[in-house]
Formats: structure tokens, sequence, C-alpha cells
């Protein structure tokens, strides 16, 4: 199947028109038409091979909403015409305990990434979502809700679903209160979510200008993170913190203000190592967890969530020419709160 998009051909390269051939439709394969692909800090960070080797060349992007366009033989869960949404990985080994649990994301052989993989045939590069058309097995896409809109869902497949998955794991929602570190294309779906569970929110962020925005989303508190002394009055408060941010920081002033049993959860990933004080998570019995996008089902769920509930990413929609500097912005922090390309343009 042809294909038109955007490729990284060598690390750091700037992303360039791309054509490559999707394979043909197997038996339970479905083919789309992208409509739009969202721009995840983790597509710059394997571009420019900051985490590690990559595959080049790299069509990145696992944020995909588009239309059902063609369906294999034996496809039941979807029909021709439908809107479907495709997020972080397109397969896994479909047999181990994780697998078998709905937790694919923990497959315990890999899961297999959208992008900047090899596929479970062990030779065919992944190719991702910058792109017009897209091809996968029914298993590993979900349906979307006709009321949301399609551009503020395609950041939902990663940035919605690595939030709401810790807060549904340790049950935020009314009578909790959930700290959300950051306020940016993670921290704001946090945000969401948190005040959409029911539970009392915080967002502390080093920006005070952010302040209305987290207001308008739902957030019952905001604490400008630049003076230390607006934590300490809240040392033993928290059910839950969310730690968005992938800058390297201090955890210890978050980890106090965990009250017994709290837990401080990371998402973002740091440039190096956290060190921690092992006094401080003794003191309140208080735990240090890591989270990870979310499986399929709990996908569908969010969505389904998110249908009920109106709520979709705060997107700037571009065209597919203005991803390199797209790029530079998102370092920048500099996006409320999260590109989004529209895929007619490649």
């Amino acid at each position: 199947m042809k294909t038109k998009g955007y490729a990284a051909k060598s690390a750091g390269a700037l992303l360039e028109n791309y054509e490559f051939n999707r394979r043909e439709l197997r038996p339970r394969d479905v083919a789309l038409d992208i409509y739009y692909a969202g721009i995840c800090h983790s597509d710059i960070h394997q571009a420019r091979e900051e985490w590690g080797p990559s595959i080049f060349p790299m069509v990145p992007g696992h944020e995909i909403v588009g239309k059902v366009t063609e369906i294999g033989s034996q496809v039941s869960k979807f029909k021709v015409g439908e809107i479907i949404g495709v997020g972080v990985f397109v397969d896994s080994c479909r047999k181990c305990a994780s697998c078998n649990a709905g937790l694919e994301q923990y497959c315990v052989e890999g899961m297999t990434g959208t992008y900047n993989t090899l596929e479970r045939d062990g030779k065919t590069v992944a190719m991702g979502g910058y792109s017009d058309k897209f091809v996968i097995d029914e298993d590993y896409a979900v349906h979307v809700p006709a009321n949301l809109d399609l551009a503020g869902v395609a950041p939902l497949m990663c940035a919605g679903i690595t939030l709401y998955s810790p807060l549904k794991n340790w049950n935020a929602g009314p009578g909790k209160k959930v700290g959300i570190m950051g306020l940016g294309g993670l921290g704001h779906m946090g945000l969401k979510f948190a005040h959409a569970l029911g539970a009392e929110t915080t967002v502390f962020s080093h920006s005070p200008e952010k302040e209305s925005d987290a207001k308008s989303m739902g957030a019952d508190h905001f604490v400008v993170t630049k003076d230390i002394k607006n934590l300490e009055k809240l040392n033993k408060s928290y059910d839950l913190i969310l730690n968005t941010v992938s800058a390297d920081l201090d955890l210890e002033p978050y980890l106090q203000l965990l009250k017994l049993d709290g837990t401080l959860v990371v998402i973002g990933l740091p440039g190096k190592p956290y060190s921690i004080n092992a006094g401080t998570l003794l003191g309140q019995r208080r735990s240090l967890a890591g989270s990870m996008i979310g499986g399929i089902a709990q996908l569908q769920e969010m969505l389904n969530f998110c249908g009920q509930k109106n709520i979709v990413s705060d997107v700037e929609v571009i065209k597919s020419d203005y991803i390199n500097k797209a790029y530079d912005r998102t370092v920048a922090s500099d996006v409320k709160y999260r590109f989004v390309i529209d895929a007619k343009t490649f």
C-alpha cells in the first residue's frame, strides 16, 4: 500500500517527505486513512536518538486517529467508515501473563512499538503515524466516540492513556487528594482526568502564568514551585502525586507531600537517575512507583470515559511542513498543549 509521510533519515536530521509501502491486508488487518497524528515528545527523543540507537529512516508517530477504508476477511471488530484510534504499540506476544491480563504494554517479550522497532517477524521495520495511511491488526486498535473532536482525540492515544492509567490504578476519585507535577502535554491531561474522576486536584508548576489555564481545566489549587516554602506547608497532604516532568529535579519535596501510604508515580523520563532518601519513604510508608500507558482494553475504557465527559487534549493543529518547527517549540515548552498534524497535508 503506497503511503506518503514524513521521516527522519538519520539521527537529528530534519524530517522530510518520504514515500514507502505499508503491508497488504492480512485476514485480521484494518486499513485506515489517517486524519490526525499527534506529536509526542518521545517522537523527538527517538528521532534525535536521545534514548539510545534508533532505526532509520524513521517515520515517528503513535497518536493516530483515522477512518477505516478496508478490512481483512476475518475482521469483526470494525467496519469500513468507522473512526478508530491507534496508540503506542501495534502488537505483543499475545500469550504471556501480561497480555492475557489485558496489560499488553507490559508484555514479557516486549510490546511492538508503533515505530522505531521491528515487528514480530524480526525484520520488518514498523513505521509510525506521520503519514496518510496505516495498517493494523484489529486487536490493537480502538473505537473513537463520535462526539469528540478528532484533532483533540489524537493525543489521547498516548498522553491521555499515560495519565488515565495511573489515576485508575491508584484509585483517584472522590475523597482523594491528587497532585499533578507540570502542566504540559501530559500534565494537562492528568488534570482533566483527575478532576473528571472527582478528586481534589492540585497542579504544581514553575510557571505562574499557567494558573488561569489550570483553573479553567478543573484544578482546585495551583502551587508555584519556584519557592520551596509553598510546598513545605502542604506536607503529608496528598494520596497520589503524578510526576509528568521530564526534567531532572529533586523528588524529595514532593515525596514529603504524601500522607500515610501515599504514592508518587513517575511518568516523565528524566535524563539521569533520581536520588531518593529512603528515610522519606519509610517515614509514612510512602511509595515511589512508575507507570507506562495502558492496555488495549483500558485504552478503550478511557476513550469511552472521554466521550461521556467530553474530554479531549488542548491542541494546535499544524500542516506537515511545520513538523520540524513544532519539534523545536515542543522542546522549548512553547505549545498549549499538544501539536497535532493534519494528515491531509502529507
